[in-house]
């Protein structure tokens, strides 16, 4: 089981989700840019590390039993101070407990804000018939709304990774429109192979989700990640 045994099988308790600072640590010894993101058990910390990264900062609640972390009230964009951070944490504790009173919580996950960009996803799961499955389309909510996507089995070339990005109807918009900032499209290419290379080598990796990722002219990097492991 390479990648560092995935986490050791989820740091030994056999868990199939990984919390979004797992995730990340995985993505990073994979070479795929993530937002640097580090878990506070208790509001001192999480007011230490949002000073130790450096405002603005967000934070969302670190728990594989919460899913949809924004509907359930447990994430908090654009944190300036540590006031604003320690009353977030606060909150979010509070919302958490609420709705979801039997959730394992290990704290809450403290990141940095990344400048907005063009939001795309990267995504994976596993066909009974074909394996892995790459997907690859606009990001954030417009994954759910406008289902613009494509799909590519693993492992890809960077040619595949070409026409996946440049097969979606939103393609026009990576290139800017109306004076936006464009995607730096070789950099989602090479996003691309990166994760396919990942997915490849970590079988044991069932689903994927890198949504979204910030896009800009200079490169990208992934604000928010998900990985379920086969169980």
């Amino acid at each position: 089981m390479p990648a560092k045994g995935i986490l050791v099988q989820a740091r030994g308790e056999k868990r199939t989700v990984l919390t979004e600072i797992e995730a990340k640590e995985l993505l990073k010894d994979a070479g795929i840019p993530a937002v640097e993101t580090r878990l506070a058990t208790n509001k001192a910390e999480a007011i230490s590390i949002s000073k130790e990264l450096g405002f603005p900062v967000a934070l969302k609640v670190a728990s594989v039993d919460v899913i949809h972390k924004s509907d359930a009230g447990g994430v908090k964009l654009g944190l300036t101070s540590g006031a604003q951070v320690g009353k977030a944490y606060s909150d979010i504790m509070a919302s958490i407990k609420k709705g979801f009173p039997t959730a394992k919580i290990q704290g809450v996950s403290v990141q940095t804000m990344a400048r907005k960009g063009i939001e795309v996803i990267i995504g994976m799961s596993k066909d009974p018939q074909f394996g892995p499955v790459l997907m690859f389309g606009l990001g954030g909510v417009l994954v759910e709304v406008l289902k613009d996507v494509s799909f590519r089995i693993v492992p890809i070339t960077r040619e595949d990774a070409r026409d996946m990005i440049q097969e979606i109807k939103g393609y026009p918009i990576l290139k800017g429109v109306r004076g936006q900032e464009p995607a730096n499209i070789p950099s989602l290419e090479q996003l691309l192979v990166k994760v396919s290379k990942f997915v490849e080598k970590n079988p044991e990796v069932k689903e994927l989700d890198l949504n979204p990722i910030f896009a800009y002219k200079d490169g990208a990097v992934a604000v928010d990640a998900r990985v379920i492991l086969e169980g």
